[in-house]
């Protein structure tokens, strides 16, 4: 972890070095563009009233503009260029507080992918505070945002596809340069505004009227005829006013066909302009991968059609982009009377969208899929001890060695856990603070991480495809008028449905009915354990019910499990070590008494 900090440092220095050069530049720029106006303009006016050379002070003066515009170019790529270090000095000081366990102040948490209802997601800290999304999450776009939120949700992928993502992660893992400079393009333009659904139903949207040959006749000489009339009023005396004026009021009559649906057009891409052009250089960027796995491959082909490739088409878009601008601007309405703006602009995006709508939603994918898979990536260049996963296909099985929970950091103590053939369901005893959560979250997490083709946090992980149920955080719902015990039952009653699927389900359920009394719990919990015990399902089960440990003895599928505490110079401790067995001991009297409650009966706390 400190070689990577290390690595971290490093490159924020050179890049803080290059920062410092590029400004340097752009303040070079800024002076040069200066003297060359001042220069210009005082040799143009030197020329053309002292020296009389009018044709000479002519071409002296669009010397100047010319190489003015080409110095502001110039000087717009450096400010760019500035703009994108300083983000990606910004991603290498979130790597450092990421090595030094900083990064739950990350301002993305995912709090809106939040799902109280989902099967493990909320009970596995994937999105929110202190969550698997605020600790890898590197997307910045719109549709790489969804899309990790459905690869953590909603996976699907067949072991040969995660022996594949796991290879294009292990090749993301290893390019550092190009994922930041691909997050960095993203960090570059964001936009507030940007409305990922708005802008694809545009581009599945069309108006046929914008084709026809008559209204491009009419929008391309129309404008010109009433330019040229104008002019001519304004400087002879031979045209009467109402001439020009009539042709500007024709030309304002059609702006106001269709203007509803064309306003929503262009303001669509309008707001979108900073998104457009963040996709054209992640486009680019993929197109110049030169990746060799053969998942990455496989996804950069969606970016070509017909030899064509996605970069020329996207920047066709940013051109026509360019175009548009703020509707709402009072210059804007009469540079439109006067030109059909607005027709024009409409014109070349419907040829564009005739050409390319259709491919947007899958260039956007490809996108998304790329920054999915450099979050991921993360965790394989950050964590480099970690395991890729393999999986066993003929019965269920998990099986890790020295695991850990992989939000916890280096204080994360290791556990080594078999489940499967033999053992279909793990009952963990344990006091108060011992660790049983953990454990069960640790698990789980893990497992979610694997089926997405993401390393683990073990030295070694073996593992079948299974669909995750957990039954952990359940508390009552005033709102839904729902106690936290009949939560636990519509949770549980999730898992049996799935149970009566046939698929392999891998099931975590703490303090099983811990919301009823101690009889029904545990007249519960046993009926519900040797039920699972049937069924294709591996899972762990914690509690404070230890009479449950006699079911090892009853049914050959449950193996007991258990963490202890010990006391040391009237301290608790905890080892957070998982052993075979059952708990023997209780610490809820002993934690009463740290938490200031007295306790008359001291002889009872062990």
């Amino acid at each position: 972890m400190e070689d990577i900090k290390i690595k971290y440092s490093k490159r924020k220095d050179k890049l803080d070095k290059l920062l410092k050069k590029q400004k340097q530049t752009i303040n070079f720029f800024s002076t040069l563009r200066l003297i060359t106006f001042i220069t210009g303009v005082v040799f143009t006016l030197f020329f053309y009233y002292k020296l009389g050379k009018y044709y000479f002070s002519t071409a002296i003066f669009l010397v100047t503009i010319i190489l003015f515009i080409v110095l502001a170019i110039t000087h717009e790529k450096v400010i760019k260029n500035k703009e994108l270090t300083y983000k990606i000095v910004n991603i290498n000081e979130d790597g450092i507080k990421r090595m030094e366990g900083q990064w739950k102040k990350f301002q993305d948490m995912g709090e809106e992918f939040i799902d109280e209802n989902h099967p493990y997601s909320n009970d596995l800290d994937i999105f929110g505070k202190a969550s698997l999304f605020q600790y890898i999450n590197c997307s910045t776009t719109p549709i790489g945002r969804r899309k990790l939120k459905e690869t953590f949700e909603s996976y699907n992928y067949t072991v040969e596809e995660i022996y594949k993502r796991q290879d294009a992660i292990a090749e993301l893992g290893k390019k550092i340069s190009w994922r930041q400079r691909y997050m960095g393009e993203g960090l570059l333009r964001e936009n507030k505004k940007s409305n990922l659904e708005r802008l694809l139903n545009w581009a599945g949207e069309r108006y046929p009227l914008y084709s026809e040959k008559f209204l491009v006749l009419i929008v391309n000489v129309l404008p010109i005829v009433t330019i040229v009339l104008s002019v001519l009023f304004l400087t002879t005396s031979k045209l009467h006013y109402y001439i020009p004026l009539f042709f500007i009021f024709i030309q304002t009559v059609l702006l106001f066909v269709k203007k509803g649906s064309r306003s929503n057009s262009l303001d669509t891409v309008y707001i979108h302009k900073k998104d457009i052009q963040s996709y054209y250089e992640m486009i680019k960027l993929i197109e110049k991968g030169d990746f060799k796995s053969q998942y990455l491959r496989g996804l950069e082909k969606n970016l070509e059609k017909n030899n064509v490739k996605a970069s020329d088409g996207i920047r066709e878009l940013v051109k026509i982009s360019n175009l548009t601008s703020d509707r709402k601007n009072f210059l804007y309405l009469p540079f439109n009377i006067l030109t059909l703006w607005d027709y024009h602009t409409m014109m070349k995006l419907e040829k564009w969208k005739k050409n390319w709508g259709e491919d947007l939603e899958k260039w956007l994918n490809v996108i998304g899929e790329f920054e999915v898979l450099s979050s991921l990536a993360l965790l394989r260049y950050e964590n480099p001890t970690w395991a890729m996963p393999t999986f066993e296909e003929d019965y269920l099985l998990i099986k890790g060695k020295n695991m850990a929970h992989p939000l916890v950091g280096e204080k994360a103590v290791k556990n080594d856990l078999t489940i499967g053939k033999e053992d279909k369901i793990l009952l963990i005893t344990g006091s108060n603070m011992s660790g049983k959560s953990t454990l069960l979250r640790t698990v789980g997490i893990n497992l979610v991480l694997a089926y997405v083709g993401a390393p683990v946090c073990c030295e070694s992980f073996h593992c079948s495809l299974m669909d995750i149920y957990t039954c952990m955080r359940i508390s009552d719902n005033l709102e839904k008028n729902i106690s936290s015990f009949y939560g636990e039952l519509l949770r549980i009653k999730e898992l049996m449905e799935g149970v009566k699927n046939k698929k392999p389900i891998f099931f975590l359920l703490d303090e099983i009915f811990k919301g009823t009394n101690s009889i029904d719990r545990h007249t519960g919990a046993k009926i519900l354990i040797n039920k699972l015990s049937n069924e294709k399902v591996l899972g762990l089960v914690s509690t404070h019910d230890l009479e449950l440990g006699d079911l090892e003895k009853e049914n050959k599928q449950v193996k007991n499990y258990y963490f202890r505490e010990y006391y040391k110079n009237n301290e608790i401790h905890f080892d957070y070590k998982l052993r075979k067995g059952i708990s023997t001991t209780r610490n809820a009297l002993y934690l009463m008494k740290l938490a200031g409650i007295d306790i008359e009966d001291d002889d009872k706390i062990n």
